[in-house]
């Protein structure tokens, strides 16, 4: 299976579908970024601390890796950064350009696999900005790589990634019984893990998922050569089983060495 080209086709359907993910800002949203007030999520609800970006953004050069949706890259653009939106999707990338065209900013948008960034300079970014998105991978430790690659010395990978615990469970019990049964062992794969039955009923209805280990997703980015600066714990409202007992995302700031 073309894993890639699957979760390619499956987003752009998210997209045609009105998926949360795909929604693009408002004007309202992108004119109060131009004014100076704005905000953005790693992970499904809490805000990104605003130290966590450059003092200024005015001319900072921010990738938005597997970040396509119309939401992050127009924000970022809007409050003066020099934006590249980069992602697998055709129709996730259309979002940012519809919002561009719009209201008249000015970013670009790439497609391609978030684990090779081939088509970047070494360390042309000052940061990055990747939202929960690499449990649409199968292997993450290219993706911390070539992010270190492609960032400034001093710059920043700011990251929202999936606690494994999420992919523990069966995900047919949650949905339909609304019980947390233990099925899985970490690492977790849609492909390997579930019956021949189940993987078909899920492809039907959303992208092909991973569930990656702490020591990937994390130790991951320190074997890159990322200096972990700081980090916070989020979940979803308690509509989501999971999130009534604990906080199931992780967003990282991470820094590469140098000035």
């Amino acid at each position: 299976m073309d894993i890639r080209k699957f979760n390619q086709e499956a987003w752009d359907r998210d997209v045609d579908n009105g998926d949360r993910w795909t929604i693009p800002v408002t004007p309202e949203e992108v004119a109060q970024a131009r004014a100076g007030e704005w905000s953005l999520i790693l992970t499904p609800t809490k805000l990104v601390p605003r130290h966590w970006y450059p003092a200024r953004l005015e001319g900072c050069q921010i990738l938005c890796l597997a970040s396509g949706g119309g939401q992050q890259g127009p924000i970022l653009a809007a409050a003066g950064a020099d934006v590249t939106v980069f992602d697998n999707s055709p129709k996730q990338l259309g979002q940012d350009r519809l919002v561009a065209e719009r209201d008249g900013l000015s970013l670009k948008t790439v497609e391609g696999d978030m684990a090779d960034l081939s088509c970047f300079a070494d360390g042309q970014f000052d940061l990055i900005f990747h939202p929960c998105s690499n449990c649409f991978a199968v292997d993450i430790l290219p993706v911390w790589r070539e992010a270190f690659r492609v960032l400034k010395p001093g710059g920043q990978l700011l990251s929202g990634i999936c606690n494994p615990v999420r992919f523990l469970f069966d995900e047919a019990a949650q949905d339909d019984r609304h019980e947390l049964v233990v099925r899985h062992k970490i690492p977790y794969s849609d492909v390997t893990d579930l019956t021949a039955e189940e993987l078909e009923r899920y492809q039907q209805i959303r992208p092909l998922q991973f569930g990656h280990s702490l020591e990937d997703q994390i130790g991951g980015q320190l074997a890159a050569g990322f200096v972990l600066v700081e980090m916070f714990e989020d979940r979803f409202d308690e509509s989501d089983l999971i999130s009534r007992y604990l906080n199931t995302f992780i967003a990282t700031r991470a820094m590469k060495p140098g000035t």
